[in-house]
């Protein structure tokens, strides 16, 4: 089902897993978009030169079965996306979400690599991974393309832990810049799941979801939490996010695995987003899910690239969070 090599030699030490994979950047969203290739050669580069990614375990990249994909999508999505691909078309389902044809090829491949760091933690083979993949998932919806992404790669990872490990808490903690509507509302009736997103003020950024009072539905009323952040939302307010809302919750909640929609677009210097971290936050911030994950759940922790578009502070600030996972 997964690829061996996916799986760390067991040396009795702990490490942090790595997904790179220069054919991430196959997929081509069209001309001047902002989720463009050149993302995932300035994360590589910055980590190569840092010295991190040769302290990292690599995680192997392949092809997801489609039944994980069809545990999260429709079948109907799942035929369109891939005659959409087939066709050469330039979008599917909304211009934001540019395609072309090897898209849906390397979106199995986002969501298998992911798949694979996730049974590498739960082997127990590297304590946590950072997955460095594209096209992004978590605005995708169970029906439908959102803002750049394809397959929710981070609500497959939530599933199959779910489903196939018989986790019965799984955390996930979305801090893009952008509110994960996608991932809210796979799970938003699952009380297994307690999805946690900060992010940029929806009444003036997009999707224009994730209001506070987006609570969850059904079984899983609570276990969605939003914390809309608006201008200039500096490192403060997160702190102070963190402090009294997020750590009380996870705390009552005890996850069983830690899962980051690890966007690094509320950067001061992005130019999608009005948002004012610093790159030291993000340190900060990984630091925070760390602790999370070794009180809880023995440190089983990983996190998949979303969103971050200014080149240079991208590829600071995944290196940095790189960084502090290796620390752990």
């Amino acid at each position: 089902m997964f690829d061996s090599a996916s799986i760390a030699p067991d040396n009795g030490l702990m490490a942090t897993g790595l997904v790179q994979d220069e054919r991430f950047q196959r997929h081509n969203a069209g001309p001047g978009h902002p989720e463009r290739p050149q993302r995932l050669a300035a994360i590589r580069k910055g980590l190569a030169e840092r010295g991190l990614d040769s302290r990292c375990v690599p995680i192997a990249v392949s092809p997801v079965d489609m039944r994980h994909v069809g545990a999260v999508h429709t079948e109907d999505y799942i035929s369109r996306l891939q005659r959409a691909c087939a066709d050469g078309l330039p979008y599917i389902d909304v211009v934001d979400s540019g395609i072309c044809p090897e898209s849906f090829e390397i979106a199995r491949l986002a969501a298998g690599a992911a798949l694979n760091a996730v049974e590498a933690v739960m082997a127990g083979n590297v304590s946590n991974a950072f997955c460095a993949v594209r096209p992004p998932g978590h605005h995708a919806e169970r029906h439908m393309s959102m803002g750049f992404c394809l397959f929710n790669n981070i609500a497959i990872c939530a599933r199959h832990l779910l489903d196939e490990h018989g986790l019965e808490r799984v955390l996930i903690l979305d801090w893009d810049v952008h509110h994960g509507n996608g991932t809210q509302h796979i799970f938003e009736e699952d009380p297994r799941v307690l999805f946690i997103s900060l992010h940029g003020h929806p009444g003036i950024l997009y999707p224009g979801t994730g209001y506070a009072h987006e609570r969850g539905r059904g079984r899983g009323e609570g276990f969605t939490i939003n914390i809309p952040i608006l201008p200039p939302g500096r490192e403060d307010v997160y702190r102070k996010a963190f402090e009294e809302t997020i750590h009380p919750a996870v705390e009552k909640f005890a996850p069983q695995f830690v899962l980051v929609s690890a966007g690094f677009d509320a950067h001061r210097l992005d130019p999608l987003a009005p948002l004012e971290l610093e790159t030291s936050s993000y340190g900060w911030m990984t630091d925070q899910v760390v602790d999370m994950a070794r009180r809880y759940c023995g440190g089983k922790l990983v996190s998949l690239l979303e969103g971050g578009y200014h080149l240079d502070a991208l590829a600071d600030s995944a290196a940095l969070h790189v960084e502090r996972l290796l620390a752990a």
